[in-house]
């Protein structure tokens, strides 16, 4: 028996995206290909993998402690399950205290040396990706601010209009 657990970042992906529905699609073909029955899906969205105290992985958790048996916990990708390293093994105990075990389309979890140094790799890879973002996103806010946009919630009585050369400009 499996549960599936999917995330996505941002509320601009909940309401934009598919990646939630995609994320549950690859991992309900994993559990079939696998012969595995899904019990349960926890979504999370709009929350980044760089918080570990989520709504859906908390319920996941207390899921998990009342099951009588081992449960495969399958997730699309290793950032799905955190997106910083401290996180991520934090998370992966917590799942293994209460019987669970991590498995995934995209990654072979592996108890062996090599397997933890990859493991590890791939956790400080999805960290560096999720910093990386961080920076990118402050950086081009701080270039706008500079040209005289506002990059901010909008204050009231404004709004946000497309605009075809300027991009996203606040108008009364």
């Amino acid at each position: 028996q499996a549960i599936i657990y999917c995330r996505v970042s941002s509320n601009k992906q909940v309401r934009e995206g598919h990646g939630l529905d995609g994320q549950e699609k690859r991992c309900r073909n994993y559990a079939l290909k696998k012969g595995y029955s899904v019990l349960k899906v926890f979504r999370e969205a709009g929350i980044s993998g760089g918080v570990v105290d989520r709504p859906a992985m908390k319920e996941l958790l207390i899921f998990l402690e009342k099951m009588e048996s081992q449960t495969v916990v399958i997730i699309d990708d290793l950032n799905r399950l955190a997106r910083d390293i401290e996180s991520h093994f934090t998370l992966k105990a917590e799942i293994g205290k209460r019987g669970g075990q991590i498995e995934s389309p995209s990654h072979k979890f592996d108890e062996s040396p090599i397997g933890k140094l990859v493991e590890s790799v791939f956790a400080s890879a999805a960290e560096f990706e999720r910093n990386e973002n961080k920076l990118q996103v402050r950086n081009r806010m701080q270039a706008r601010l500079e040209l005289g946009y506002w990059t901010f919630n909008n204050p009231v009585g404004y709004k946000f209009e497309k605009d075809p050369v300027h991009g996203k400009i606040l108008v009364p």
